[in-house]
This record gives C-alpha cells, sequence and structure tokens, in this order.
C-alpha cells in the first residue's frame, strides 16, 4: 500500500484527535488490501496513535495487528525480526527508555509471541518495562492502579512470565544474561515486600535455567521449564513450600535433554546450530556463569529468600558445581 493511498485517511483522522469504529473498519481495508503493510503505513499509524485522544475499542486491536505484520512478516525470511526493526520498534515506543502506553507495551509482547527469533534485546527491553514499574513506579503499568510500585503483583508476574515464553522460540530456548540481569533486579528492588507467590515460582525456575545451562545442560524449552505450577495457587504456598515441591521435582523439566527443533528454516539453519553448539560448551560456560552469580548476589550480608532457595536447587541437583560458586552454596547448607 503506497503512502499517498493512507496519508488521506490518517490525516483526517489525526485533524479530528479522534478514532471511531468506522475509522478502524476504514484504515483496515486500506492498510491491508494488498497483505502489505509499509514503513510509510507503520509510520502513520504510529503517528495517530500519538495524535488521537479518543480512541475507540476496535483502535488497539488494529495497530497491533499492523505494526506487528510489519515488524514480524515484511522482511525475509517471514517470522525473524531484524535488528533494525527491533531498533525502530524500541525507538518508536521508548520515551526515555520507558514504554508509557498499554496499546504499545501490548505491542512489544506480541511481536516477541510472533516471531521465530527476534534479537534478545528486544526481550530485554520488555522485560524493563515491568523493572520500571516495580522499582520507578514508571509506564504503562502504573497507570489504572491496578499494579503497585515497589512489590510484584500476579500482573506483572503473567507479564514476565508471558514475555519469557514469547522469546522461547526458535533458538532461544535458554534464558539469556540480559534477561536474568533484569531478573535479579527486580528481585531485589521488590525483597522484603508482600510479593504475590508466583514471583517465587517464576524468578526460581528462571534462573536456575540459566544456571543449569551454564553448566552444561541442554536447556529444555522455557514453556517447560517455566512451567507453573498449580501449587503456587495454595493459601500457604510460601517459599519452603515452594523449594519442597520444587525439590521433590516440578522444577526437573529444567534438567531434561531434548532434541532441536525440527522446524528450523533453511536460512537461519546455521544460526540456530550455532546457538545450540554454544549452549553444550560446558566448561567456558560454567565459570562465567559462577563468576557471574557470585558477582550479583554473593557480596551481600545477607541473601533473599528466592536466592537461597536458588542456591539449594543448585546444590541438589548439579552433579558438577564450580569452585567459585561453592562459598556461596555453603552459605545456604
Amino acid at each position: 500500500m503506497g503512502e499517498g493511498i493512507v496519508a488521506a485517511p490518517v490525516g483526517g483522522l489525526a485533524a479530528k484527535n479522534r478514532i471511531t469504529a468506522d475509522d478502524v473498519l476504514l484504515l483496515r481495508g486500506q492498510v491491508f488490501r494488498d497483505g502489505v503493510v509499509t514503513s510509510e503505513e507503520a509510520e502513520s499509524l504510529f503517528a495517530l496513535d500519538v495524535s488521537a485522544i479518543e480512541k475507540c475499542a476496535e483502535w488497539p486491536v488494529f495497530f497491533i495487528e499492523a505494526i506487528t505484520d510489519y515488524i514480524v512478516h515484511q522482511e525475509k525470511p517471514s517470522g525473524y525480526v531484524s535488528a533494525a526493526n527491533a531498533e525502530w520498534l524500541i525507538g518508536v515506543v521508548s520515551r526515555d527508555g520507558v514504554v508509557d502506553t498499554r496499546a504499545e507495551l501490548e505491542l512489544l509482547v506480541t511481536v516477541l509471541e510472533k516471531a521465530k527469533f527476534s534479537p534478545d534485546k528486544l526481550s530485554a527491553y520488555a522485560l524493563q518495562q515491568v523493572m520500571h514499574a516495580v522499582v520507578d513506579g514508571k509506564g504503562a503499568l502504573t497507570k489504572g492502579g491496578e499494579l503497585a510500585p515497589g512489590r510484584i503483583t500476579r500482573g506483572e508476574v503473567d507479564l514476565l512470565r508471558r514475555i519469557l515464553y514469547a522469546f522461547g522460540g526458535d533458538g532461544n530456548i535458554a534464558i539469556t544474561r540480559a534477561e536474568a540481569e533484569v531478573l535479579l533486579t527486580i528481585n531485589e528492588r521488590a525483597a522484603g515486600a508482600q510479593n504475590d507467590p508466583s514471583w517465587n515460582d517464576l524468578f526460581v525456575k528462571a534462573m536456575a535455567n540459566f544456571v543449569m545451562c551454564g553448566s552444561g545442560y541442554e536447556a529444555p524449552t522455557r514453556e517447560k521449564a517455566l512451567h507453573q505450577d498449580a501449587f503456587v495457587d495454595a493459601p500457604e504456598a510460601g517459599i519452603g513450600s515452594f523449594f519442597a515441591r520444587m525439590a521433590a521435582g516440578s522444577v526437573a523439566g529444567i534438567l531434561d535433554a531434548y532434541s532441536p527443533s525440527a522446524s528450523i528454516d533453511t536460512d537461519w539453519e546455521a544460526h540456530n546450530l550455532s546457538r545450540e553448539a554454544q549452549a553444550r560448551r560446558a566448561e567456558a560456560i560454567d565459570a562465567c556463569e559462577a563468576r557471574w552469580l557470585v558477582e550479583r548476589i554473593g557480596g551481600k550480608p545477607a541473601l533473599h529468600e528466592n536466592e537461597r532457595a536458588l542456591l539449594k536447587f543448585i546444590k541438589q541437583v548439579s552433579p558438577s558445581i564450580h569452585p567459585d560458586l561453592l562459598p556461596l552454596i555453603d552459605r545456604v547448607a
């Protein structure tokens, strides 16, 4: 669709500062008429989203669908978000590193969910939006009063899990260093607060996935490793009962070996095989991950409950613990 074709309806809507269901129907017919969303159309829709004061319920659905289609499917190979498109998306939704609107935050997560592959930076940026809400009380998640700064609610945990699941697509089976950094920062800033019990579950499983993969295990799918067990919903589900269930086998999926995906696109086969080979280089990664974990949590006079649970889990299930990590492990013996 050419710029001139979409410019007329967008220009008229921008002038009246409101978008109705009829307007969305018109835009949908124009933008998707030939099945291609162009860069000019994507930029025009973003400009309209910013300028319109009143928006109908149909607008965010269409807006997210159109921009996702542009970012995920319009560049070959389809389904793979390029570094340039990831940078563009972060640039257009970011105000000093923070996403202000729910529609734009939902767009970020939807792109991650729909893509087969996306740059690490995009997942970390989406996770940082939850961090901004917890640490600074900023961003789209703080609008409307559902989520409280300083503590982690079920809504934030659900969003974190959704982002981590989404980024676990083609080749991204293990939690990355950038993701682990954000999760640790959130945990540190919310320590001592009345956090939802589901945070205990997600934090320990995600960090265990990161550390165990770094110790030479072939990582399971993120969906399997981060699966939420029903016990976290029970009234008695504290860190103690969480670790008891975890040690009994509810996180056993982290240690399961599984074969690579059988549906690797030809253009990206070398890329994905390289990522899998890196995950198996146990000796090089083991020391690096152990030292990183010691640096991040080892210097504290007292460990947080989630951190203690993580170390207990590593001690119980790891057949070989790097010497750098042993003094920290001994603190929770």
